[in-house]
């Protein structure tokens, strides 16, 4: 039995797929993964003087860059210092622009697309958390 495109089941965005994939395979080359993004959407956390004039930011998503990386279907988050202070990067996966790798530029460039509004997710409400202050604690020998 065949089915006309009226009778198709919706599909979800290729794109969250396409930037795991090519953020292991950045890696498993030895290679250091870069994000353009398009930093002037709505629901992006990312420090503000480091936005270039067009309005994208690039971010290094290396390892060893960032702490609690987490790319789900709909955003990317991860922990960065940006001039010794701490951010937490939120970053919904429509204004992704492109993933590379910054030893090279392969990669893949993303189409714009149109915003579309997401409903409020957790780490919407941790953008807006105080600073994380330093430990009261010491290191006891």
């Amino acid at each position: 039995m065949t089915t006309t495109p009226e009778q198709e089941t919706p599909m979800s965005s290729t794109k969250p797929y396409l930037v795991r994939a090519f953020y292991e395979w950045i890696l498993d080359n030895n290679c250091t993964p870069y994000l353009l993004v398009n930093a002037k959407l709505p629901h992006i956390t990312v420090p503000k003087k480091h936005i270039e004039d067009d309005g994208t930011i690039v971010l290094n998503i290396m390892p060893m860059a960032v702490q609690r990386l987490v790319m789900n279907n709909e955003m990317i988050t991860f922990h960065a210092r940006f001039d010794g202070d701490a951010w937490e990067i939120c970053i919904p996966m429509y204004a992704v622009l492109a993933i590379y790798a910054h030893e090279n530029g392969q990669g893949m460039v993303f189409e714009e697309e149109d915003y579309v509004p997401l409903a409020p997710t957790p780490s919407d409400s941790h953008a807006k958390k105080p600073p994380v202050r330093p430990s009261h604690l010491s290191v006891v020998k």
